[in-house]
């Protein structure tokens, strides 16, 4: 593995150095003794890992996520959205955060371990939200109203039973967990077909809608 150059700061070597941690979590878990093996590899001082990575295992595993946010997206980027249904979008991202994660797979499975422990929980929350919002941009989803949410809370319903029987997943070319993915989406594509004929015989709340609106961006 190429040294990283000395004058990195912290922030820098976040992602770097969960990345590279990669390989020693199935025998170490997320834990500090991970991160100083992944520094030596690196050739950072193991002595940093202690300060890149203070809030202990949930705050890597944080880190970790993120980093497979951004390769998600940057695998997604070249793709035509436009010429794909939604629910082919969908699978897509999935799929691709999934086959990503596959060499990795005792690492995810020790992940969810930590963020299921109870002090983690909000973490576990906040990273399953960003990780599904990172899904519909890359499919293209623009939403600012209540849709908005509705979207990301079923996605997350869809995503989140998906990893679990992935992470268990030993039938060949991984048929059990796509068929069990393919399932999901159809009844999620149900439900929203449910929801378009009722909202269509009935009244809109705007004032809803504003309201959710400017709550995506709280910090603007």
């Amino acid at each position: 593995m190429t040294p990283l150059p000395a004058e990195m700061t912290l922030d820098e070597l976040r992602l770097p150095l969960v990345e590279a941690m990669l390989p020693h979590v199935p025998f170490d878990g997320w834990t500090r003794r991970a991160a100083e093996r992944a520094c030596e590899d690196l050739g950072v001082p193991p002595e940093r890992a202690r300060i890149v990575f203070p809030g202990g295992a949930g705050e890597t595993v944080a880190a970790y996520t993120e980093l497979a946010d951004s390769r998600m997206l940057e695998a997604l980027a070249g793709v035509d959205m436009g010429v794909l249904k939604i629910r082919d979008r969908i699978r897509l991202c999935v799929r691709t955060r999934l086959e990503q994660a596959a060499p990795h797979r005792e690492a995810v499975r020790r992940a969810l371990a930590v963020l299921a422990m109870p002090q983690n929980l909000a973490l576990s929350a906040r990273l399953l939200w960003r990780s599904v919002d990172a899904m519909w941009r890359a499919a293209g989803d623009t939403a600012t109203d209540y849709n908005h949410y509705t979207k990301r809370l079923m996605l997350g319903g869809v995503y989140s039973s998906t990893l679990l029987v992935w992470v268990d997943d030993k039938s060949e070319g991984l048929a059990d967990t796509w068929a069990f993915l393919d399932r999901r989406i159809d009844d999620v594509m149900r439900i929203e077909k449910a929801k378009a004929r009722f909202a269509s015989g009935g009244e809109r709340r705007p004032s809803l809608t504003r309201f959710l609106g400017r709550l995506r961006y709280p910090g603007v």
